[in-house]
């Protein structure tokens, strides 16, 4: 009689925890809950991500400062020589190419 009861409610058992970890599985792969491991993912990667191009700039600058070390050009510019001009920024690229499609008609689109 015990032995009986002792594999009835063991069977019962399995059966509920069987029962549980299909409907979890089931749960986990509707196309809701789906997308939202695929976002999570992807919000993952795009930290590791960003963490690895921090590590990277900064591997560049320490690789960049020893290498100027090296060389000898962390000092400043002698003054007799020439720098370089500033870069421009956007406006001035934009201002540039107004100018040149204004002084070379041929550059532009013409109509006639």
């Amino acid at each position: 009689m015990f032995r009986r009861t002792f594999w009835f409610t063991t069977g019962v058992a399995a059966g509920v925890w069987a029962t549980t970890k299909v409907n979890r599985k089931l749960n986990q792969l509707t196309p809701e809950s789906l997308a939202a491991q695929a976002a999570d993912r992807a919000v993952l990667a795009g930290r590791r991500i960003k963490v690895f191009a921090l590590d990277v700039r900064d591997g560049m600058a320490d690789r960049e400062a020893a290498l100027k070390d090296a060389l000898g050009l962390s000092a400043a510019p002698a003054p007799d020589r020439k720098q370089l001009p500033a870069q421009r920024g956007q406006q001035g690229r934009a201002q540039l190419m107004q100018n040149y499609l204004y002084n070379h008609p041929k550059a532009g689109n013409e109509d006639h």
